[in-house]
């Protein structure tokens, strides 16, 4: 695998927060990091010029949806994925696993494969872990994911049993049919809540020495509290000295928890979708612009805030192009909410430098307890 090193910089001795730096093809990602979601190669509303000067390290974007459209032959005929989007920094993409879960009303499953019925014409859609691997390989990103199921939190025992046992399946078979040197590709392990089928998981996954981990299956209806205590006991299962990545999951505080318990990749696609709302996260909570008190509010989204929107524009007139229907009202927010998630991680990064992690949570905790 080219182009590829990965870097501990510093780990915090009291939580296990780490700081890291990850080299890719296309640049180096300095860890912990948020990747904002490009499902359909945009992150939606926004340049990438804009989402640059917000921060950004990393986008994702999705293998499901863009085989659906525009198709991964047009991609690669373009260019590839970087220069079809516009953007010349490190690309993630999922395998279309998360999908198995969120769209299971829409395909069939067995050892084999996943056949889908496209949520937009109803034309199936294959995707076997060959299969995915050859679409993410046409797509060219830096990282690509192992198809693996997704099962729901609550599913029964035999159902996540079958479901960590057929990932760790295709993963084989996923880096089997790996042709790119050029791409990083990860595992995911599975197991919902359950330490056993976790350790299970993990053990069918590691021999097979991915360049990096994820962790999958969480931020699916499970309580905070039952995720915090799932990351407390998978985390130490992967390897110290490669990325590990949490799949999904991005409020910020359930970033913060899993920075301190020692995870370096996020992505999630909150804060566009909160922003295309009227939903703002800021330093003292969440912030909805549709209530009547914002109507002649001065302030920006955050008095903490350097990014471009605050340093501009009023609650007051971000409220009013939300209620007049403007489209630069979401893409407002959108750049803003970005904008605040990596400046929370690059403040959190010179924080595990420092030893004082666990002081930056309370900090942050306490802001966001306060009512804006």
């Amino acid at each position: 695998m080219s182009g590829f090193r990965f870097f501990l910089d510093a780990v915090d001795p009291v939580t296990g927060a780490r700081v890291g730096r990850w080299e890719t093809p296309h640049g180096v990602v300095e860890t912990p990091a948020f990747m904002p979601v490009g499902t359909l190669a945009t992150v939606k509303g926004l340049t990438p010029e804009q989402l640059l000067q917000a921060g950004a390290q990393m986008v994702l974007a999705n293998t499901y949806h863009l085989a659906l459209r525009p198709g991964a032959d047009v991609v690669a005929e373009m260019g590839g994925l970087h220069r079809f989007m516009g953007w010349d920094r490190p690309i993630l993409t999922d395998s279309g696993g998360f999908q198995v879960f969120s769209l299971a009303t829409l395909r069939k499953i067995d050892d084999e494969k996943v056949v889908f019925r496209s949520h937009i014409d109803g034309s199936l859609l294959q995707l076997s872990p060959e299969q995915a691997v050859q679409i993410q390989e046409k797509l060219g990103a830096d990282c690509i994911m192992c198809l693996d199921e997704c099962p729901p939190h609550d599913a029964p025992i035999e159902k996540l049993r079958n479901a960590v046992d057929r990932t760790t399946r295709w993963a084989a078979r996923c880096r089997d049919a790996q042709r790119r040197s050029d791409q990083a590709l990860f595992g995911i392990v599975q197991g919902g809540t359950s330490r056993q089928w976790r350790e299970h998981s993990a053990g069918g996954l590691l021999p097979l020495d991915f360049p990096g981990y994820a962790i999958g299956g969480l931020s699916v209806g499970e309580a905070p509290t039952d995720m915090y205590d799932t990351l407390d006991f998978t985390v130490p299962m992967l390897p110290a000295d490669r990325p590990r990545y949490l799949m999904g999951v991005g409020r910020p505080v359930d970033i913060l928890e899993g920075v301190l318990r020692g995870l370096d990749l996020f992505d999630c696609v909150m804060p566009t979708r909160n922003g295309r709302n009227a939903t703002a996260f800021t330093s003292e909570g969440t912030l909805k612009l549709r209530n009547l008190k914002h109507r002649t509010d001065p302030r920006p989204l955050d008095s903490e805030c350097a990014c471009p929107v605050c340093q501009r524009f009023s609650r007051a007139y971000l409220r009013h192009l939300f209620l007049a229907k403007e489209m630069l009202g979401p893409i407002l927010l959108s750049w803003h909410n970005i904008a605040y998630y990596q400046q929370m991680l690059k403040n959190l990064r010179s924080a595990i430098r420092e030893g004082r992690s666990a002081e930056f949570r309370a900090a942050q905790l306490a802001g966001w307890a306060r009512s804006v």
